[in-house]
């Protein structure tokens, strides 16, 4: 079963309740919030008021959209915590974090294991808030490939870490089934980032309906997850409110 939603990044320069009148106008279910742009590491009193206006919106917070890159900080946990501290007031059952920011061909095996360590401590840490965490699966990280992500995950040996997936422009069609499959396949797979990008350019999602329904197919329709909205042609309310009322007719079906 997937829930329909969106990253409130979708509109960062809206204020909250804007995103809240946005999804129930849209007939969304959910929302990742994101930090920076709607709740700020650490601001445990503002994620707990953003969680109590989700709730009376009629929605659920499908995740807190963390910018945690592993290798950036001086002090990763004390980075980390900052970021889980709002995510739990936020109720958030997980939290993004990003694997890195350099692509796995050009990284080196000693930086490589060095960020591996970090994804380990990473996961250990989120389990003690009672969150999952799961790496953003994108261009120039360690989850830029698919080989390179599922070694990740073995390597760093955690069971409370994840991957979120979206169909990355750097990787073909067949790749990215095959990536869904070890996701799903490994029980990794949690939430979706819903868009469609046409030779790396935004378009309206209905025209993604073909490639989509592919992607659909190898995601496991019982277990629960988010398929969550991003990434919407000129940034207008009036393209995503076209693209959520896709989204909802195909998970509907």
């Amino acid at each position: 079963m997937i829930i329909p939603g969106m990253v409130s990044a979708t509109f960062r320069n809206k204020p909250a309740e804007d995103i809240l009148g946005i999804c129930r106008e849209a007939k969304l279910k959910a929302v990742e919030w994101s930090e920076n742009a709607h709740v700020q590491p650490g601001d445990k009193e503002g994620a707990a008021d953003l969680y109590e206006r989700t709730v009376n919106a009629g929605l659920r917070v499908a995740a807190y959209g963390s910018y945690y890159r592993l290798g950036r900080n001086e002090e990763p946990d004390k980075a980390l915590r900052a970021s889980l501290d709002s995510a739990k007031a936020l109720h958030s059952p997980l939290i993004r974090i990003w694997a890195g920011e350099e692509a796995s061909d050009r990284m080196t095996e000693e930086k490589r294991r060095t960020l591996t360590r970090e994804a380990s401590r990473a996961g250990k840490i989120a389990a003690e808030y009672g969150i999952k965490a799961a790496f953003e699966w994108h261009k120039n990280t360690l989850t830029d490939t698919n080989e390179s992500a599922m070694k990740l995950l073995c390597e760093a040996s955690q069971d409370n870490l994840y991957c979120l997936w979206q169909p990355t422009v750097a990787l073909s069609m067949e790749q990215r089934t095959e990536g869904l499959d070890l996701l799903r396949q490994n029980k990794r797979l949690l939430n979706l980032h819903i868009y469609y990008w046409l030779d790396g350019v935004r378009r309206p999602l209905a025209e993604g309906e073909r490639e989509w329904m592919q992607y659909l197919e190898h995601v496991d329709p019982v277990e629960e997850r988010f398929g969550l909205l991003e990434f919407v042609m000129g940034n207008t309310e009036q393209q995503f409110l076209e693209d959520a009322a896709v989204l909802c007719r195909w998970l509907g079906r």
